[in-house]
């Protein structure tokens, strides 16, 4: 009996101490976490980021890990796409030395519609390009994203990665 009365307002008194201690680490994360979340909006709704691909999947084979040099950069006057495809064609393309995911549209439809468990669901309509015909983009609130990208005469293609802020490249 004496022991739990020495120990009890020991454990409160260990108690009281550390756990001040630990509250602002929480609050500090989610702060972070909120600031993450805002920043992650304002790009989404300024239509200024990058989306960054890390897995590719075709409609039919095998799911592969991409290099993160692999992006599609959004912004309000262009939509520059610089993608892998795998998959099948349905019509012989007519530059075969130029890759069916890398384009640029100056001419585009953009749509964004809020998820309804967080996040954004846009719809991009390439005006100026005949082999893609929609680009569906979904965002997280944390910021990993898939892509879907339906071509004309191609299987579609989805995409897994992140959006960041859009930096502009560097030229050659």
């Amino acid at each position: 009996m004496k022991g739990s009365k020495i120990l009890l307002p020991a454990i409160i008194l260990l108690l009281s101490i550390s756990c001040p201690s630990l509250l602002p680490a929480q609050n500090t994360k989610a702060d972070k976490e909120a600031e993450k979340k805002a920043h992650i909006r304002d790009m989404v709704e300024s239509q200024t980021y990058d989306f960054i691909a890390q897995t590719a999947i075709p409609t039919t084979g095998r799911t592969r890990q991409i290099t993160p040099d692999y992006d599609l950069q959004v912004s309000k006057t262009a939509v520059v796409s610089y993608l892998p495809y795998y998959g099948r064609a349905y019509s012989a393309p007519m530059d075969p030395t130029q890759s069916v995911g890398q384009f640029t549209s100056k001419d585009f439809d953009y749509k964004i519609d809020p998820a309804k468990k967080g996040g954004w669901n846009i719809q991009i309509k390439p005006k100026d390009n005949r082999e893609v015909q929609q680009l569906f983009l979904s965002i997280q609130e944390s910021g990993y994203a898939s892509l879907q990208v339906l071509y004309t005469n191609r299987q579609p293609i989805s995409f897994n990665g992140y959006i960041k802020a859009l930096k502009p490249k560097k030229s050659k």
